[in-house]
């Protein structure tokens, strides 16, 4: 008979996950090149029926029904978002997302997360881990992934909407990617929020990053500009800030308008998890309980309705990765990129940063059993 196997896994604590290079942006855009290829050739899974889902969700009800039950709120959400990435990964994993807009009042981020990597043929657990960061970092990278293939390779001003935890991330991308990159221009609805973003990446990337006083000042002229603010309130662009061959980097929600994607080149993370979304939501609205939700790509629904566009047409920048679809064709090509993010892009680089972890002896081995009683 066969013995039963000593299951251990790694635990890495966010201290851990620092030690092991988690804030390494320049390798976490590489690793997410890596992912958007395999993603492009169809070496991965995500969740549902149709392999693509961004992940499974509770939707919190809009009036309490139970004494302790959660109501709906801004940004409150708990979702589990899984995943299979091929190649040289080979690993299925897990984000668990809690998400609350009033945790900083009892000293917490926003956001709470955990990521758990497993054996794809056993299912055993390889890692638990920390996961704000893993989330912040491979959320930031892919604008500066979109920069590689849809920006002028001669962008020099970078302007910035939000000064987040996001947008810090999203600005180490874009300065590692565009090589000639000199100004940053914040803006945020508060002023001080500005001010301290740009005080910290100025002596973090060594460029001249600044606050301005308006939304406007953070569009014009600027040859990347990259939205990333969280809350309801979402920021209008107008087309006519924006310069021409420009390109407008959205991992957020934004207000736009319609002519600016009827007339730029469109390119979106993953359009097959898009569509997967909208089918979701389209379902849920069903229901009697309904929470204002709004994606990005909520104009591109629009516009294939409407028949101005076509689903077949858009593009996927795993397509862009692979060289199946074209980048920037010309430095007069305005682009933009809208991301929703994609539960591989974590898996990818927690993965990542377990393999360095277990090469410097990092994080504490614990052990789930010696031997299973029962199997």
């Amino acid at each position: 008979m066969v013995k039963g196997k000593r299951v251990k896994f790694l635990y890495l604590s966010e201290p851990d996950m620092i030690k092991a290079g988690v804030l390494d942006m320049h390798k976490c855009v590489e690793t997410m090149v890596e992912t958007f290829e395999l993603v492009g050739k169809g070496d991965y899974l995500m969740g549902g029926p149709g392999e693509n889902h961004h992940g499974m969700m509770i939707y919190f009800p809009k009036e309490r029904r139970f004494p302790n039950m959660p109501v709906a709120g801004p940004d409150r959400r708990f979702m589990a978002m899984v995943a299979y990435l091929g190649g040289r990964f080979n690993v299925c994993g897990e984000k668990w997302y809690g998400s609350n807009v009033e945790n900083p009042t009892w000293g917490l981020p926003r956001s709470i997360l955990l990521v758990v990597l497993n054996d794809p043929a056993t299912s055993e657990p390889l890692a638990i881990m920390s996961a704000n960061l893993i989330s912040a970092m491979r959320t930031g990278a892919i604008p500066g992934v979109a920069a590689r293939y849809l920006a002028r390779k001669n962008s020099e001003v970078i302007g910035i909407i939000g000064g987040g935890v996001i947008s810090k991330a999203c600005l180490m991308a874009l300065v590692d990617v565009l090589e000639n990159a000199r100004e940053v221009r914040v803006y945020d609805i508060v002023r001080s929020k500005a001010e301290e973003f740009s005080k910290q990446m100025s002596e973090q990337l060594k460029v001249d990053v600044h606050p301005v006083d308006s939304m406007e000042q953070a569009v014009v002229d600027c040859d990347v500009v990259n939205v990333a603010t969280a809350g309801e309130a979402m920021p209008y662009v107008k087309t006519e800030w924006l310069k021409e061959g420009s390109m407008l980097s959205l991992p957020a929600g934004i207000k736009l308008d319609e002519e600016l994607l009827l007339t730029s080149k469109v390119v979106v993370d993953n359009w097959k998890m898009h569509a997967a979304w909208r089918d979701e939501l389209e379902e849920y609205e069903k229901g009697s309980s309904k929470t204002k939700i709004v994606l990005g790509t909520s104009y591109l629904f629009k516009l294939i309705e409407d028949g101005k566009i076509y689903e077949r047409d858009i593009v996927s920048l795993g397509q862009v990765a692979i060289g199946e679809k074209p980048g920037r064709v010309n430095d007069k090509e305005s682009t933009v990129c809208m991301m929703g993010g994609m539960p591989v892009e974590d898996v990818a680089w927690g993965y990542a940063v377990y393999q360095e972890a277990l090469r410097q002896g990092i994080g504490q081995e614990l052990t789930l059993w010696e031997e299973p009683y029962w199997f």
